[in-house]
């Protein structure tokens, strides 16, 4: 780009920014008026969307981040994954406290103060948003807060909450701007009818509550109001709770759950709301109605990519809002790549961090792809479920034929001990090369015992493999050996497998 001389751009908001004078344009005749120039342009900054800024940074490139929120890590760590996984926690440790009665050991009933839970949950993510900016402050990445909208190939805008704006001009750019919560069109503008980030602002805990939408962040909001003291329904549009997930792993959940809800209602929705002076009263579609003191709407998340003008750009973005992407996450322009919820299902952080990688590796030349075996998933209830790979469900809408391996934790001197002998640790291998297709979890800690599940479907191990690693005993992942000790035939901690005739 050739550059000329012309008069510093006047940078408004945005002037007193660390660094910025890194990336203040110097005057290029083909800019038409843009400030600041790049070579890798982030629209979007949270997990995915940080995590290829940083990774392109240490790469060489000159890195700007254009973020709404004050804070980088965008709705999964200011408002989403890790605040609820705070909240979780202390639900999760109060549901266990109550379980010791059993074992001799009473405590008092909890005495919940919200203004000093808020404060804890408030100060981890500081603690985390904090962290970022020192990690973007010492790569030279710059953080533009702001809306930003494409006006070419090349340039984006950022509009500053004040209303200036600047205009940034990039060699390639990435698109992170994430997904929104589905707002259902007939339900009252109130502060008592929320979605999951009015759940985390924890304002207060009401008697009745009402989740519409069955899905992991319903339930996982579910949990945590339910253990403060809310008693709470659940109106699911489907048949099941979780769907997608096996329903061996979602019985052990219901079951233990059974006593936290007032009602779970399968096959119904709601059809009208209606504010009352004390409450929200809804009509579910039967005609039957309710009253509650607080709505969360949870039923589902759609992607930004109407909301950034991709089309200025040549961006081709589908009628839901996804933005289709190659292996190397480029998009149909090849200087723009789209990483996370924009670029497809599952919209899940990690699975964004990943594509982030991938992209910032291509745009600097390396040639990297995303062709990842597994994307894990966990719901964060008590008890906790997690899977990775093929599910059992899948494999069996494929007409596959697999071998299905399953280790009761009621045989888990750990899972006795740590009172949590309703779960289980299954896994799913092919029956002719022996290879691992999936494995799934339900129990305390499912979410941190997956990884080796992971670990294992990406390397191709075999259940031999799996059988013959020595797990440290006793604990709760030694069910994962012992379940591949069971597909081998050879396990000693169950009873003798029947032959068959």
């Amino acid at each position: 780009m050739p550059n000329i001389d012309t008069k510093a751009p006047d940078l408004g908001d945005f002037s007193k920014l660390p660094i910025i004078d890194h990336f203040v344009k110097q005057g290029d005749a083909h800019a038409q008026g843009a400030s600041l120039e790049c070579d890798l342009l982030v629209l979007g900054g949270g997990p995915g969307g940080y995590s290829a800024a940083f990774r392109a940074a240490d790469l060489g490139l000159k890195t700007i981040i254009v973020e709404r929120h004050p804070t980088l890590g965008g709705i999964c760590l200011n408002v989403g994954c890790i605040p609820s996984k705070a909240l979780l926690h202390v639900a999760s440790v109060i549901e266990e406290a109550g379980h010791l009665e059993s074992c001799g050991v009473r405590f008092k009933a909890p005495a919940i103060d919200l203004d000093k839970l808020r404060a804890h949950k408030d100060g981890i993510v500081k603690k985390l948003t904090d962290g970022l900016a020192g990690m973007a402050k010492g790569r030279k990445v710059l953080h533009l807060q702001g809306e930003g909208q494409f006006i070419d190939p090349h340039q984006i805008e950022v509009t500053a909450a004040s209303g200036k704006s600047i205009r940034v001009e990039f060699r390639q750019a990435i698109i992170a701007a994430g997904s929104h919560a589905v707002k259902l069109p007939f339900m009252p503008t109130d502060a008592r009818v929320i979605d999951s980030t009015g759940a985390l602002a924890l304002t207060s805990i009401p008697k009745k509550m009402l989740v519409i939408g069955g899905g992991i962040i319903g339930l996982e909001m579910a949990t945590v109001y339910s253990t403060l003291g809310a008693r709470v329904t659940v109106a699911e549009l489907g048949s099941a709770l979780m769907p997608g997930t096996d329903r061996d792993l979602v019985k052990v959940w219901e079951k233990k759950n059974a006593a936290r809800f007032d009602r779970v209602l399968l096959n119904t929705s709601v059809a009208a709301a209606e504010t009352k002076a004390e409450s929200i009263e809804v009509t579910y579609s039967g005609g039957e109605k309710e009253a509650f003191g607080l709505v969360l709407v949870a039923v589902g998340r759609m992607p930004n990519g109407k909301a950034i003008a991709a089309e200025k750009a040549g961006v081709a973005v589908t009628e839901r809002g996804f933005i289709e992407v190659d292996h190397q996450q480029r998009t149909n322009v090849a200087h723009i790549f789209a990483i996370g919820d924009i670029a497809g299902n599952p919209m899940l952080a990690h699975k964004a961090v990943h594509e982030g990688h991938v992209a910032a590796e291509v745009a600097a030349g390396m040639k990297s792809a995303f062709d990842a075996l597994q994307i894990p998933g966990v719901a964060y209830t008590y008890p906790e479920i997690a899977w990775a790979g093929q599910t059992e469900e899948a494999l069996k809408a494929k007409g596959r034929i697999f071998q299905k391996a399953v280790f009761p934790w009621a045989a888990s001197g750990r899972a006795i001990a740590n009172g949590a002998e309703e779960g289980f640790t299954k896994l799913l291998f092919d029956t002719e090369t022996h290879r691992i297709l999936g494995g799934g979890i339900v129990g305390t800690h499912a979410g941190d015992l997956i990884g080796e599940i992971c670990l294992a479907i990406e390397m191709g191990a075999e259940a031999a493999d799996i059988g013959k690693t020595i797990h440290p005993h006793p604990t709760l992942c030694e069910s994962i050996g012992m379940a591949a000790e069971a597909a081998e035939g050879i396990c000693t901690d169950l009873p003798t497998a029947r032959k068959k005739a």
